[in-house]
């Protein structure tokens, strides 16, 4: 069974910088694609970043791109996300996700960690 364990989270002023990681445990962790996502209050889950098995590819949304980095670590079966320039509309759930690079759909996720950007 795959487990998905996150940390990192937390309450941090307008501007400032987070780092949220992320340890897949139960298979070969240079076997999955891996992600994050994030859910607002009130809002749908919505994509923040992915990586692919190998790290070569990255993908972003739009309202994070050129302020978050997603990278991973294979030998630590590890994946960051590094949040610059935070601003209070990111503030949310962050979800780490998992699938299989075979495979078209996340089936595997963390629990989620709460990210808190005050004005």
């Amino acid at each position: 069974q795959v487990q998905l364990v996150e940390s990192g989270g937390g309450l941090v002023q307008a501007g400032g910088s987070l780092r949220l990681s992320c340890a897949l445990s139960g298979r070969t962790f240079s076997s999955y694609a891996m992600g994050w996502f994030r859910q607002a209050p009130g809002k749908e889950r919505e994509f923040v970043a992915s990586i692919s098995s190998g790290g070569g590819t990255t993908d972003y949304a739009d309202s994070v791109k050129g302020r978050f980095t997603i990278s991973r670590d294979n030998a630590k079966s590890t994946q960051y996300l590094q949040m610059n320039s935070l601003k209070p509309e990111d503030t949310a759930v962050y979800y780490c996700a998992a699938r299989r690079f075979t495979e078209y759909a996340y089936r595997y996720w963390g629990q989620g960690t709460q990210v808190t950007v005050s004005s």
